[in-house]
C-alpha cells in the first residue's frame, strides 16, 4: 500500500498595513490675538517649550502662518479644537487648521 500524498505548506497572508497619513497643524497670524496668549496656548496645548513656542509664534507673525506640529489626523484635530476653544473662551480670534502633509 503506497500512498501518494503531497503536502503543501500553508501560506499565511498578512494584510499590508499602511502608515497613517500625517497632518500638519498650522497657526495663522492675526492682528488681534496677543503674542503672549499664542505662546501660552502653544505651551499648554502642544507641550512646547517657551522658546520654541515664541519662535513658532514669531514665524507665524512674520510669514503669515507656521506649522506647529505634524501628527496623526485624530491628534491634530483634537489639539486644534483644544487651542481654538481656549482662544474662544479668552475672546481672541486665533486661527489654527489642519491639513494633510504632502
Amino acid at each position: 500500500m503506497s500512498e501518494n500524498t503531497t503536502t503543501t505548506p500553508k501560506t499565511v497572508t498578512r494584510p499590508k498595513l499602511e502608515k497613517p497619513k500625517l497632518y500638519k497643524v498650522i497657526l495663522y497670524n492675526d492682528d488681534y490675538t496677543p503674542r503672549e496668549f499664542v505662546t501660552l496656548v502653544l505651551r499648554a496645548v502642544f507641550r512646547i517649550a517657551e522658546e520654541t513656542g515664541y519662535r513658532i509664534m514669531m514665524t507665524a507673525h512674520k510669514l503669515g502662518s507656521c506649522v506647529v506640529v505634524v501628527c496623526s489626523k485624530e491628534i491634530a484635530e483634537t489639539k486644534v479644537t483644544e487651542a481654538m476653544d481656549l482662544a474662544k473662551e479668552a475672546g481672541f480670534p486665533m486661527l489654527m487648521k489642519t491639513e494633510p502633509e504632502d
